[in-house]
C-alpha cells in the first residue's frame, strides 16, 4: 500500500531544472575532477620519476621505476580509495552527507599537496612518502564516490536525476583532460627554460635537475580545484531526504529546501512521527528483510561494477603498445626527460578527447530517455563484441597495415565503457536503496568496483606477461559478457521517485519487492 509522500520530497521530485541543480553538479563534480586528475597525472610522471631517481650510469636505456615500486605508486591509491568508499559510505549514513563531505575534500586537498612535497633525495625515501600520502589521498577520493552520488540523487528531480548524477561522474573526463593539459604546459615551460639533449646523446644531462620540480607541480595542481569548492560544499544544506527520513527533523528539512527551491513548504512533523512509528522500514543492512528486499539489487550493483572495472582498468595495459604502434611516442632514449612527459601527456590527452570524454556525455544526454538498464546492457554488449573482435584475429591487428584499425576498435571499447556501465554502475546504487542505507550501499558497490580495478590493473599485468595479450583479451571478453548477465539483477529506476524505487514509499503490508524486481527486457 503506497504511503503519502512528504511535501518537501515531492517538491524536490517535481521541481523544474534550476540554477541550484547546476551548482550542485559542479560542487559535487569537483571531487571527481580531482580524483581523475590525480589517478591520471601519476601515470604521466612515473617515467620521469624513473629517470630522476633510478638512473643507472652506463645504461643504454633511461632509468625506470622497478616493477614493484611502479605497482606500489599506482596501486596504493586504489587500496586507499576502496577503504575510503566503505568508511565514508557508512559514515555518510550515520552522521549526514554534508558533515562528512567536507572531511573528504580536505583530505584530498592536504594529501595532493603532501604528495608533491614527498621529501628526501634518496629514492626509497621519496617513493615511501609518495606512496604513504597517495594512500590517504585515495582514502579521501573514495569517500567522494558514495557522498557525491547520494547528495546529487537526493537533490535532483525525478525527471532528470540520472543525467545529473551522470554529469557529476562525467567531471572525471574534464579531470583527465586537465591532467594531460597541465602536464603538457608544465613540461613545455620547463623544456623551454632548461633545454637538454636526448638520452642517447648525453645520458646524465638529458634529465635536468629542475625536472624534480616539474613532477611535483603537476601532482600538486590537483589540490587547487578541490580547495576552490570547499567553501561552497560547506554552504550546501544537508539533503532533505537525510534530514527528514533519517534524522527525522521535518522542520529543518522544510526550512532548508524552502531556501533552495525558493518556495513555501510545510514541515509536516506529524507525518514523520507516523512514519517513524510504522514497522517495516527500519531494517538494517544485515537483516533478512534487507536481503529479501534489496539483496539481489546489491549483488547486481557490486558484481557489475566489479566486472566492469576489471575490464576498464586492464585496458590501460595496451595503451603504451598503441601509442608506440601509431608513432605518437618515439623510443625513450631518443628524448630527454621533459620531452618524454610532453609526448606521453599529448598522446593520452588525445585518446581522452576522442573516446573517453564523449562517452560520458552521451550517457548524460540519453540516460533519462532510454534508461539505465538499456545503456548498461548495450555498453557491456559492445565491450564484449570489441574485445572478441580484437582477440580472435589478434595477429591480424599486430601487422603494421592494420594498426589504425586496432586503435579505432580500442577507442570504441573505451567509448562504450563510458557510454555504458562505467557511468550507470555509479548512478544506479545512489537511487535504488533506502535513504538510511543509501550511502553505505553505494560505498559497498563502489568498493567492489575498486577491487575489480586492482585485479584489472595488476592481475592482468602479470596475466599478459604469462599467457599473452590474445588470451588476456579473450578473458576480458568473457568478463564483459558476465557483466551483461549480472545487469539483469539491477532494476530500472528511470522516472520514479527515490522512495518509490527503494520501497520507502510503501507500507509493510504492501509488496514493494515484487514491483521492483521487474526489469525491462
Amino acid at each position: 500500500m503506497a504511503r503519502e509522500q512528504l511535501q518537501v520530497l515531492n517538491a524536490l521530485d517535481v521541481a523544474k531544472t534550476q540554477w541550484y541543480h547546476f551548482t550542485a553538479i559542479v560542487i559535487a563534480g569537483m571531487g571527481f575532477f580531482t580524483d581523475a586528475y590525480d589517478l591520471f597525472c601519476i601515470s604521466l610522471v612515473t617515467k620521469l620519476l624513473g629517470r630522476i631517481y633510478y638512473y643507472q650510469p652506463g645504461s643504454d636505456t633511461p632509468g625506470a621505476l622497478p616493477s614493484n615500486v611502479s605497482s606500489a605508486v599506482n596501486g596504493v591509491a586504489f587500496c586507499g580509495t576502496l577503504s575510503g568508499q566503505l568508511f565514508f559510505g557508512w559514515l555518510g549514513d550515520k552522521m549526514g552527507r554534508k558533515r562528512v563531505y567536507g572531511m573528504t575534500l580536505m583530505t584530498m586537498v592536504i594529501c595532493s599537496i603532501a604528495c608533491g612535497l614527498s621529501f628526501g633525495k634518496n629514492p626509497t625515501a621519496v617513493m615511501s612518502t609518495l606512496c604513504f600520502f597517495r594512500f590517504w589521498l585515495g582514502f579521501g577520493i573514495g569517500g567522494d564516490y558514495p557522498l557525491s552520488a547520494t547528495i546529487m540523487s537526493e537533490y535532483a528531480n525525478k525527471k532528470t536525476r540520472g543525467a545529473f548524477i551522470a554529469a557529476v561522474f562525467a567531471m572525471q573526463g574534464f579531470g583527465i583532460l586537465a591532467g594531460g593539459m597541465v602536464a603538457i604546459i608544465i613540461s613545455a615551460t620547463f623544456r623551454a627554460q632548461f633545454p637538454a639533449p636526448a638520452y642517447e646523446v648525453d645520458p646524465a644531462g638529458s634529465t635536468v635537475p629542475q625536472a624534480d620540480y616539474a613532477w611535483r607541480i603537476i601532482v600538486m595542481f590537483g589540490a587547487i580545484p578541490a580547495a576552490l569548492t570547499y567553501y561552497w560544499r560547506m554552504k550546501m544544506p544537508e539533503t532533505a531526504r537525510y534530514t527528514a527520513l533519517v534524522a527525522k527533523n521535518a522542520k529543518q528539512a522544510a526550512s532548508d529546501m524552502a531556501k533552495v527551491l525558493e518556495v513555501e513548504l510545510e514541515s509536516e512533523p506529524e507525518k514523520i512521527e507516523k512514519m517513524s512509528q510504522e514497522k517495516g522500514n527500519d531494517f538494517g543492512l544485515f537483516s533478512t528483510q534487507f536481503a529479501r528486499r534489496h539483496g539481489l539489487h546489491l549483488l547486481g550493483t557490486t558484481t557489475t561494477w566489479f566486472l566492469l572495472d576489471i575490464a576498464f582498468y586492464s585496458q590501460n595495459l595496451f595503451q603504451k603498445d598503441i601509442f608506440s604502434a601509431i608513432g605518437w611516442i618515439p623510443k625513450a632514449k631518443t628524448m630527454n626527460a621533459l620531452e618524454e612527459v610532453f609526448k606521453i601527456a599529448r598522446a593520452q590527452t588525445l585518446i581522452a578527447l576522442c573516446s573517453t570524454v564523449p562517452g560520458y556525455w552521451f550517457t548524460v544526454a540519453l540516460i533519462d530517455k532510454i534508461g539505465r538498464f538499456a545503456i548498461q546492457l548495450m555498453g557491456f554488449f559492445f565491450m564484449t563484441v570489441f574485445m572478441f573482435a580484437l582477440a580472435i584475429p589478434y595477429h591480424h591487428w599486430t601487422l603494421p597495415d592494420h594498426r589504425i584499425g586496432f586503435v579505432v576498435m580500442y577507442s570504441l571499447t573505451f567509448f562504450f565503457a563510458n557510454f555504458g556501465p562505467n557511468a550507470t554502475t555509479f548512478v544506479v546504487p545512489a537511487e535504488i536503496f533506502p535513504a538510511r542505507l543509501r550511502s553505505t550501499c553505494h560505498g559497498i558497490s563502489a568498493a567492489a568496483g575498486k577491487a575489480g580495478a586492482i585485479v584489472g590493473a595488476f592481475g592482468f599485468l602479470y596475466a599478459a606477461d604469462g599467457i599473452g595479450v590474445r588470451k588476456t583479451l579473450l578473458i576480458l571478453g568473457v568478463i564483459n559478457f558476465l557483466g551483461m548477465i549480472f545487469t539483469f539483477l539491477v532494476p530500472e529506476s528511470k522516472g520514479k521517485s527515490l522512495e518509490e524505487i527503494s520501497g520507502e514509499g510503501e507500507q509493510e503490508n504492501g509488496s514493494p519487492a515484487e514491483s521492483r524486481q521487474t526489469v525491462p527486457v
